[in-house]
């Protein structure tokens, strides 16, 4: 999901069209937000109530890597939804293009390191590692869209003739290299 260039259909002129902040318009980004929305609803429903039944059945080190996980998980599940929650508000007209950017300075996107490599991570509960692999993939999806949206904000970069071509400086050099050498 990034920008592209259109030419119209005589050739002429161009469009450069934003798929992410096309997305962020769209049905699509809707699907996204009930997901994501949900998702954090149910991870409250069962860390209120399941989770906690099953935690106090945990022993040892297997109680601490569940209240660590169970943290890590209500952050990234905090900071997901209030990526979602700006982006609405941006697309209902609640806030103006600069607000967002300033409240998106403050999510952090953090990419916290996948538990399932984690020593003791197969005992903990199986309804807590679904939620923690669910909100992976939530996750993934809302960096590729912020991408994919910071890159439709900024102004194209219009490639020139005047501006070098570091990749064909080197395959001239390596060019020149291989021919030397015959």
């Amino acid at each position: 999901m990034s920008s592209s260039r259109v030419s119209d259909a005589f050739g002429e002129g161009s469009v450069t069209v934003s798929f992410g902040a096309h997305f962020q318009a769209s049905d699509g980004f809707e699907v996204v937000f009930k997901q994501g929305m949900a998702l954090v609803e149910r991870t409250a429903a069962y860390l209120d109530g399941p989770g906690r039944r099953e935690a106090k059945s945990l022993k040892g080190p297997s109680t601490v890597l569940y209240a660590t996980e169970s943290m890590r998980l209500t952050t990234r599940l905090l900071d997901l939804a209030s990526w979602l929650l700006i982006r609405r508000s941006l697309k209902e007209g609640e806030i103006s293009e600069d607000e967002a950017k300033k409240k998106r300075q403050r999510v952090k996107l953090q990419s916290f390191g996948r538990p399932s490599h984690v020593r003791g991570f197969a005992e903990l509960p199986e309804g807590l590692r679904g939620l923690i692999e669910e909100s992976f993939k939530l996750h993934d999806r809302i960096v590729q869209l912020d991408r994919a949206i910071a890159v439709g904000t900024t102004a194209p970069v219009e490639a020139s003739e005047s501006q070098p071509n570091p990749v064909g400086a080197q395959m001239s050099l390596l060019a020149q290299a291989f021919a030397a050498k015959r």
